[in-house]
């Protein structure tokens, strides 16, 4: 009997002690984690900021594919939202503030647990990576929830590898995600053609990327300056494509809606008569438009139909990389004169 009592005693003892131990334990909890993302910041940001994009790179799902997700009505921005159920219990998540392109605030609840903070900050850098900081923090926590974290080896310990697995998922996923691309030979059409401002160069074809990002700038901003109305999207247009020698003379153009007299004596008008053309769109970066030519040039062969040697062969940018930093989304329509 007296050992029984001894032991209760000591049972007792160590009850208070493990109590003591959980109630000075700090009222607050932050973990924290950055990755330098090699993806440009309004890449991350426009997945980031859409909770339909989560269940892809979650570590949680990753680790229990058995994850009942539930997205709301809205999931985009102020006000989105989603819930999951798993076998830890039921969460919710929602976004209360945004700076585009900046940074996130949201809210998440778990179980019975109070609502922690979620942070994403946002900070690019200038080589096009994004430094990207995801952030939980809690206050005012109940015995309950100390209790959990203790037992469970702290949240630090609980989340912070997690946060990590996310981070290295996001990174990857986006980035798999900015090479997608397609090629799609839409056949014969109709070119418009019509008056253009252009200027005109030639070149060593290893260094026609750069030049193009000179010259096409120039005639954008004459037309900018000169309150011209554009009729279409910017193109270039290949005169000679010699392999052999490595050489390309070539114009770049911006289309216009009626014929311009220039003041600059390198910006010149010029004028594309209607023609038949095989079309060709890519979609995705440019570092496909080789195989987008090769695409058209092999749906010419194939269809037994002749290329006119001085025709048209033109490349026009259909959508404005400044404005869609994905390259996925970038579209691209080649033109190539046909008999």
């Amino acid at each position: 009997m007296k050992a029984f009592k001894y032991i209760s005693f000591l049972l007792l003892i160590a009850i208070i002690g493990v109590s003591i131990y959980i109630a000075v334990q700090p009222n607050t909890f932050e973990v924290t984690r950055t990755r330098t993302i090699k993806v440009p910041t309004p890449v991350i940001y426009k997945n980031v900021i859409d909770f339909k994009n989560w269940e892809a790179w979650s570590p949680w799902v990753e680790k229990e594919p058995n994850t009942v997700i539930t997205l709301s009505e809205q999931t985009k921005g102020i006000g989105g939202s989603y819930g999951w159920i798993d076998k830890d219990g039921t969460g919710t998540m929602k976004t209360l503030e945004t700076v585009p392109n900046k940074s996130i605030k949201q809210e998440m609840q778990f179980a019975d647990f109070p609502a922690s903070e979620i942070n994403w900050s946002f900070e690019p850098n200038d080589d096009g990576t994004t430094n990207t900081t995801w952030t939980i923090s809690g206050k005012d926590l109940p015995f309950g929830f100390k209790a959990f974290a203790a037992f469970t080896g702290g949240m630090e310990k609980q989340i912070g590898p997690n946060f990590e697995r996310g981070l290295e998922k996001l990174d990857s996923i986006l980035q798999a995600s900015m090479k997608v691309y397609s090629i799609t030979p839409n056949g014969i059409t109709n070119h418009s053609g019509g008056y253009y401002l252009y200027t005109t160069a030639s070149c060593k074809i290893s260094e026609l990327a750069s030049k193009m990002q000179e010259m096409m700038p120039k005639v954008g901003e004459y037309v900018m300056k000169n309150n011209i109305t554009m009729a279409g999207a910017p193109f270039t247009n290949y005169h000679k494509w010699d392999m052999e020698n490595n050489a390309v003379i070539f114009s770049c153009c911006v289309p216009t809606t009626e014929k311009i007299i220039t003041t600059d004596s390198d910006i010149l008008t010029g004028q594309l008569l209607p023609f038949k053309a095989v079309k060709t769109t890519l979609k995705g970066n440019y570092d496909y438009l080789k195989e987008a030519w090769e695409t058209a040039d092999k749906y010419i062969k194939d269809n037994n139909l002749e290329q006119i040697e001085t025709g048209p062969t033109i490349e026009t940018y259909v959508s404005d990389p400044k404005s869609l930093p994905n390259p996925a989304d970038w579209i691209t329509e080649i033109y190539i004169a046909v008999k």
